[in-house]
Formats: C-alpha cells, sequence, structure tokens
C-alpha cells in the first residue's frame, strides 16, 4: 500500500492549526512551513475543504481553519478525504483465469480474505486515531517550536 504525500502534508497542516488554535494559516505560510510547491498543497488543501475537515476564510489575514474540533478529526478522515474511499486491494479473481469453473470459486480465496482483513484493520487504526491524539503524543515543546515558527513568518 502507498500513500501519497499529500496524506502527509495534510495531516501535518491539520496538526498545524490544531495548535495554532483559531488562527487561519494561508497556503501560502504552509508552502514556507514545510518548503512545499503552494500551487499543489492548495489543491490538497482546497480537498481537505470539501469533505469538511478545513474551513476556508477567505480576505487578506485569510487562510485555512479546521472545521471541527480536533478530537473529531480522524486520521482516516484526511486519508479518506485525499486518497479516496477504495480499497487498497482490490481482488480479480486471477484464480478463475486459465481453468474450468470449479466450485471453490463461488467463495473468496485466502488472498483475498487476508488482504480484507489487514486492510479493515488499518483503517480501524486510522480510524481510531485523531488530530487531538497527535497533539496529546507530540514531543514536548514541539507546539511551541510551532507556533515560534509561524510568529517568524512575514505578515
Amino acid at each position: 500500500m502507498r500513500i501519497g504525500e499529500g496524506v502527509e502534508w495534510g495531516l501535518h497542516c491539520c496538526l498545524t492549526l490544531a495548535w495554532l488554535g483559531e488562527q487561519p494559516v494561508s497556503t501560502a505560510k504552509f508552502a514556507t512551513l514545510f518548503e512545499l510547491p503552494p500551487a499543489y498543497l492548495k489543491k490538497r488543501l482546497q480537498v481537505l475543504v470539501r469533505a469538511g475537515i478545513l474551513a476556508s476564510a477567505p480576505g487578506a489575514r485569510g487562510g485555512f481553519l479546521l472545521a471541527r474540533p480536533p478530537e473529531r478529526i480522524t486520521l482516516m478522515d484526511v486519508v479518506t478525504a485525499l486518497e479516496g474511499p477504495d480499497e487498497a486491494f482490490r481482488c480479480t479473481e486471477i484464480r478463475q483465469r486459465g481453468v474450468e469453473s470449479s466450485p471453490e470459486f463461488a467463495w473468496p480465496c485466502g488472498v483475498a480474505t487476508a488482504m480484507r482483513k489487514a486492510e479493515l484493520a488499518w483503517r480501524r487504526e486510522l480510524a481510531g486515531q485523531t488530530v487531538a491524539d497527535l497533539v496529546a503524543t507530540a514531543p514536548a515543546g514541539a507546539a511551541a517550536r510551532m507556533r515560534q515558527r509561524y510568529a517568524r513568518l512575514a505578515p
């Protein structure tokens, strides 16, 4: 399973917004903080707005804010918004190719069953963790360091 870098970017932006509180952060400031390409980052953040994870505040002092409290935003919410809801493994029933039909093909094979079980565990784990959990488990001083970095950025 490969998750796009947009998920990492989205999660770090959500964590930063949780640390900064009610202060909107522009795409330009996020791009500067994390040395990311602004245009691509903006597209990822807009996806999170459409998913109801972020809110967008217009104007010169505008930017992005969390649309709901950090404890109500799961890591799975962010992953699903940015990567889509499709399952990572798609069984194409290759066992049915090149052979005559067989009664055991009526049931999911062991490969499909194992992959589905693993994906469900992965999804449950991400759904059980929130942005608030990231805040709570961040290294001591991480929030203060991020607020300092943010404060040093030009307005």
